[in-house]
């Protein structure tokens, strides 16, 4: 079945919102930055910005014939420029949305602010239908200063942890925690106290236990982290505190729990044979996701999987999955963290998904490389980079003859650039030539200088000037002992190239109050939504 006439390159919005109801495979991507994309966009989009469209695009939209329909603010150039590259990587079937989300408004379409809208959507869809306890800061702080009976995890990734969290918690990442929360709870009567920064993961964990028939206690901090800002208490830096490595026995319970909870919602399980034939299948596209932590994936991993933790694949879907009604299958070393996973995909409305059966015996006899198995960068052809070193860099700037150009994204420019050096954001390299000194040879940089490189021939299109690009980025500038400066001057364009946390907004307690109003509306919100299929098990 044909999704759009090959012929039909211009799509009107109430087409593609037609669509949202399909179940063929297509792709609705955002190419507009990152910022931009954050401040409004249809539901379903999928976020791949012109910049790093080479780097991005094959991970979320593997399969070349895959009909994607590609937006910008208001059909200004950015899509069809999006169009254009797509095609000389291969993709066979692009279409234009008309007018951009300027003619998606213009028909009365909504519109969502924010990242991660379905996901955020579905936690609070999870919440509501679920009706997942919680406990107030207030309470929680109380309860902590009098030491009562709980343990409070926190279920982010580590990194994140580290750099912040609730004093006293514990980290064990999403869906760890059904292997791991035995080996802290020596009786039934200790509460369990799930959060995350937000809302999201702490509404999914807590539910997750519960679920799973765990017979303590179990609440979700409401509103996270972000709560506990709010009420003005501090949060504690440098943890290095996580959940001990589950037991046999507690390996057992939770194989037992997470398999209930599989054949509840009907996941499917498939073997190697299958999966060898779904990879060969060439009219459907197949996401391969090992959902152990990093840690586990760097140390041996199936070919061709890529990581994603499970707790991350459900709170960021759409960063992982491009491609609507496409084939998913999951892959742990025992099944449990992969059919939790599962579990919850399947109820936010996605039939495709599988589970591989007899993966511990695959990642263990056929391990891939260490390096992790990103996505396929497409490199312009027949571009030959120049390159200068640190010291020749040094030696042009000292001599007043070199302007730098940063491509870093502007949170990481803000914490530290190359004295003198401007902010530019790859997609508008014209308007950023028009703001730089004339006439000095431009050197481009970037957080390493992979990107910036990837910008190289963008840029020597255009110039007039000697064009380099910094060998080793921004990094062998600061490890050869260089000074860095910080800041936000020198922006050739605007920097809504990346999204902004509340913590890294001009007034964050005011972003924090923002953000959770958004994100608790979300539930009212979806009810105008096509394409809506998330469900949730009946519990008594």
């Amino acid at each position: 079945m044909k999704l759009f006439e090959p012929s039909l390159r211009c799509l009107n919005a109430n087409q593609v919102y037609l669509m949202l109801d399909s179940e063929v495979e297509w792709a609705l991507l955002d190419v507009r930055e990152e910022g931009a994309f954050d401040t409004g966009h249809p539901f379903w989009a999928v976020n791949v910005p012109l910049s790093h469209i080479e780097s991005r695009i094959s991970g979320l939209v593997p399969r070349l014939g895959t009909p994607l329909v590609v937006l910008d603010d208001a059909d200004d150039g950015l899509a069809r420029r999006a169009a254009k590259c797509l095609s000389a990587m291969g993709y066979t079937d692009i279409h234009v949305l008309e007018e951009g989300l300027a003619g998606w408004r213009k028909a009365g379409l909504p519109i969502h602010a924010g990242i991660y809208v379905p996901s955020k959507a579905f936690g609070e869809y999870v919440e509501h239908h679920y009706k997942t306890p919680s406990i107030s800061v207030e309470r929680l702080k109380v309860a902590l200063e009098q030491s009562e009976d709980m343990v409070v995890i926190d279920c982010r990734p580590f990194d994140e942890f580290t750099t912040s969290s609730l004093p006293g918690s514990i980290n064990c990442p999403g869906v760890e925690l059904i292997t791991r929360v035995y080996s802290l709870l020596e009786n039934e009567k200790t509460t369990v106290v799930v959060h995350c920064a937000g809302r999201t993961r702490g509404i999914i964990g807590a539910q997750t236990l519960i679920n799973a028939g765990l017979r303590n206690p179990v609440v979700t901090v409401k509103n996270g982290m972000a709560g506990w800002l709010l009420s003005g208490q501090r949060l504690a830096h440098g943890g290095v505190n996580v959940a001990p490595a589950p037991t046999l026995e507690s390996l057992q319970k939770a194989f037992e729990a997470t398999q209930r909870l599989a054949d509840a919602v009907g996941l499917r399980t498939i073997h190697a044979n299958q999966l060898r034939e779904w990879r060969q299948d060439t009219s459907r596209t197949l996401y391969l996701f090992d959902v152990r932590t990093p840690q586990e994936y760097e140390a041996g991993h199936i070919p061709e999987a890529r990581s994603a933790p499970g707790g991350q694949l459900l709170q960021a879907f759409d960063t992982f999955v491009g491609t609507r009604n496409s084939r998913i299958v999951l892959v742990d070393d025992n099944g449990i963290r992969a059919r939790i996973t599962g579990f919850w995909l399947r109820q936010m409305g996605l039939e495709d998904v599988a589970i591989l059966e007899g993966a511990s015996g695959l990642v263990r006899d056929r391990l891939a490389s260490t390096k992790e198995n990103s996505p396929r960068v497409h490199q312009p052809l027949g571009v030959m980079v120049s390159e200068i070193t640190v010291l020749q860099l040094h030696q042009l700037m000292a001599e007043g003859n070199a302007v730098v150009l940063d491509f870093s994204d502007s949170l990481k420019f803000g914490r530290g650039h190359i004295p003198g050096a401007w902010f530019a954001v790859r997609a508008r390299i014209a308007e950023a030539l028009s703001k730089i000194p004339a006439g000095l040879q431009l050197v481009l940089t970037s957080e390493d200088g992979n990107f910036a490189a990837l910008a190289y021939s963008d840029v020597k299109q255009i110039s007039s000037t000697p064009v380099s690009v910094l060998r080793g980025g921004n990094s062998a500038w600061s490890m050869a002992g260089l000074p860095m400066e910080s800041g936000r001057e020198r922006l050739t364009t605007k920097n809504d190239d990346v999204w902004y946390s509340p913590i890294d907004r001009p007034d964050p307690i005011q972003a924090i109050h923002s953000y959770l109003d958004w994100e608790t509306e979300l539930i009212d919100r979806i009810q105008q939504e096509r394409g809506v299929r998330f469900g949730h098990l009946r519990v008594e």
